[in-house]
C-alpha cells in the first residue's frame, strides 16, 4: 500500500491558531518517505478559493510533485454548510461541486464527506427527515462526482450524526451508486462499533471492530489508518466530540488482526492514509506512523 497523510492534523484543531504551512509539511513528508499527502482543504493549506484558476492550480500540482509526492484524496471544508438542518441543500451541493471541479483538476480521485452536523441535531430536525435530506443530497453529490470521474468516500465519525453501524448500513443501502462508498478509518471505527461513543439511544456494539469491518467491507474505498485507546478528543468545555486518534502504539488496536480482514475487501493496493486529527502532537508523531506503516507494508505485502 502506498503511504499518505492527511494535511488537516497540521491545520485545525490543536493546530488552528498555529498551523504548519504547507510547504513545511511537504518537505516533511518528502523528507520522511511518504509517497503523497491527503489534503485537508482548510486554511491555510490550500483551497478552491485560493488556487481559482486552473492555471494556479496546474502550478500548485507541479509543486507537489516537486516534492515527489502524489495526493491521495481531498477532505473538502463542508463544514460551513448546512445538510441535515435545511430543506434547501443547494448551498452544500454547490460548494460540492466546486471541490470536485478542484480535485479533478488536482488530479485526485477521491473526495471525502461527513454529515456535517453532529449527533445531538436530532433535538432540531426528526430523525426520518434528517436522514431523507442526508440520502437525496448525497444521491445528487455523488451523481455529480460521477460526472468528474471521482469516488465519494463517506467517513462516519462518533462526532457526527448517523454514526451507529446499523444506521451507516442503512445509508449505505440507500445510495447504491457505484461510486459511492465507505471510508473506512480503524479509530473512528473503534469508537464507533466497540465503544459507542456519542450514539443517540441504545448504545450498538461489538467486541471487536472487526465484525462491524465486515459489515462495510464491501462498500469500504478509501481507508484511514491510525490506532485507538477509546477515548474521544474534548471540545472546549470538556465534552466528547470526536475520535482521539493517538499514533501508533499509544492506543489499544491490534493491527495484525484488523489489517487482514481489512485486505479482505480492500485489496493491496491503493492508499494508506494516516489521520492524526485532534491529537495536539501530530507533527512529532508524523515519522512514528511512517515506520509503523513501513512494517504493515513488510509484513503484509503479496
Amino acid at each position: 500500500m502506498k503511504t499518505s497523510i492527511g494535511t488537516w492534523a497540521y491545520s485545525i484543531g490543536p493546530y488552528a491558531k498555529n498551523p504548519v504551512d504547507f510547504d513545511t509539511v511537504c518537505q516533511k513528508l518528502a523528507a520522511l518517505g511518504y509517497d503523497a499527502l491527503e489534503l485537508g482543504s482548510f486554511p491555510p493549506h490550500p483551497t478552491p478559493y485560493d488556487y481559482p484558476t486552473k492555471e494556479s492550480r496546474r502550478e500548485l500540482v507541479k509543486k507537489i510533485h516537486g516534492y515527489g509526492l502524489k495526493i491521495s484524496g481531498i477532505a473538502a471544508n463542508l463544514w460551513g454548510e448546512k445538510l441535515l438542518n435545511t430543506d434547501d441543500p443547494s448551498k452544500y451541493i454547490a460548494e460540492f461541486r466546486k471541490n470536485c471541479e478542484f480535485a479533478v483538476d488536482l488530479g485526485i480521485h477521491g473526495i471525502r464527506v461527513d454529515t456535517v452536523q453532529p449527533p445531538t441535531i436530532f433535538a432540531e430536525v426528526d430523525y426520518a427527515t434528517a436522514k431523507q435530506r442526508l440520502v437525496s443530497t448525497w444521491k445528487v453529490c455523488a451523481d455529480i462526482a460521477a460526472e468528474y470521474g471521482l469516488l465519494v468516500s463517506w467517513e462516519a465519525e462518533p462526532g457526527f450524526a448517523f454514526n451507529k453501524p446499523s444506521e451507516i448500513m442503512e445509508i449505505l443501502a440507500a445510495i447504491p451508486n457505484k461510486n459511492f462508498g465507505f471510508l473506512y478509518d480503524t479509530c473512528h471505527a473503534q469508537i464507533i462499533s466497540v465503544v459507542g461513543a456519542r450514539q443517540n439511544g441504545v448504545k450498538e456494539t461489538y467486541a471487536c471492530q472487526t465484525e462491524f469491518l465486515k459489515m462495510v467491507g464491501p462498500r469500504i474505498n478509501h481507508i484511514h489508518l491510525i490506532d485507538s485507546d477509546n477515548k474521544c478528543h474534548k471540545d472546549a468545555a470538556g465534552n466528547d466530540e470526536t475520535s482521539a486518534h493517538p499514533p501508533f502504539g499509544l492506543g489499544i488496536l491490534n493491527f495484525d488482526v484488523i489489517v487482514p480482514e481489512m485486505l479482505k475487501y480492500h485489496p493491496y493496493t491503493g492508499w494508506w492514509t494516516n489521520d492524526l486529527c485532534f491529537w495536539d502532537k501530530a507533527w512529532e508523531a508524523t515519522e512514528i506512523c511512517k515506520t509503523f506503516m513501513d512494517g504493515l507494508n513488510k509484513k503484509y505485502q503479496p
